[in-house]
């Protein structure tokens, strides 16, 4: 699958103070639209910093939705284990893979393997903001990653007063590679380039991209069943959680909250652009990064 086989599976522009389309970071500067607690900082524990020779990417990590996955790229990150490792498949309109330290897509870390998350049990202390309800499903964010759950009337229902709910394979969110086998992640993971949801609840979401999705799409394209795809393939120069780094170096990551009025605005008029087209992939949430140096 993801791991060694990835061959047999193949924003909107707004009057924002600093422009910019799906495929860039879209800022907003604080102002008279925007009050300063409209914004939620990310976490540092829940931040991995990607730096590669194409430039930096920033990822919030989602432990709720997939514990286990968050921990072993916490681990692995701490470890420096993905420090200099190639992007060894990465495949224009859909995603860029990485964690292999053969370079092949066929090797992984000597931790064992992961149970798959591909969905999880969302409850109420859960900060889900829907945006569309389609068929009875909702679909919404939890934080800036975009999600697909049973709706909260089902909570009444059920035995442990929660509902499923899974991660939404849109640009920029970070998937877990594994082989044939479901329990079988371990080191391997992808960004997303373009949507793709024939991969929802198949590969266990893990996080999303909040800055540098220009980066991830900027990767030298390669694709090959079998060695490296490219004989100077893109690496990743240093991985590591936020919190680890010297707070000079530590990154301060804003995004805005999906309860903003002023991203309610932003869906309001994309779901009257895209109409019944509308899905959670058309949003990109404002961001902020400063460092604390």
């Amino acid at each position: 699958m993801l791991r060694r086989a990835l061959a047999a599976t193949l924003a909107l522009s707004l009057a924002l103070p600093v422009a910019a389309s799906l495929a860039q970071d879209v800022s907003v500067s604080s102002g008279p639209a925007v009050a300063d607690s409209d914004w939620r900082e990310v976490p540092g524990e829940n931040l991995l910093v990607i730096d590669t020779n194409r430039g930096r990417i920033l990822v919030e990590m989602s432990p709720s939705v997939a514990p286990r996955h968050v921990e072993r790229i916490r681990l692995l990150a701490r470890q420096g284990f993905y420090d200099g490792i190639a992007w060894h498949r990465v495949i224009d309109w859909f995603m860029a893979q990485t964690g292999d330290p053969l370079g092949t897509g066929d090797g992984q870390s000597y931790y064992p393997d992961l149970v798959a998350e591909f969905t999880f049990r969302r409850g109420p202390e859960h900060d889900f903001v829907p945006v569309a309800s389609p068929a009875g499903t909702s679909l919404g964010f939890m934080g800036a990653l975009p999600v697909a759950s049973q709706p909260d009337e089902l909570m009444a229902v059920t035995g442990d007063g929660r509902v499923h709910g899974w991660g939404l394979y849109c640009p920029g969110v970070a998937g877990m590679a594994r082989g044939d086998a479901n329990d079988s992640a371990n080191s391997q993971f992808f960004l997303m380039r373009q949507p793709y949801p024939a991969l929802d609840k198949r590969y266990s979401v893990w996080g999303t991209v909040v800055s540098g999705l220009d980066v991830v799409r900027a990767l030298k394209v390669g694709d090959g069943d079998n060695g490296a795809v490219t004989s100077e393939p893109d690496r990743m120069l240093r991985v590591r959680v936020a919190a680890d780094l010297p707070e000079t170096e530590r990154p301060l990551v804003r995004v805005l909250s999906a309860r903003s009025a002023y991203f309610q605005g932003m869906l309001a008029q994309t779901r009257a652009e895209r109409g019944a087209d509308f899905s959670p992939c058309d949003l990109t949430f404002p961001v902020q990064v400063t460092t604390r140096g």
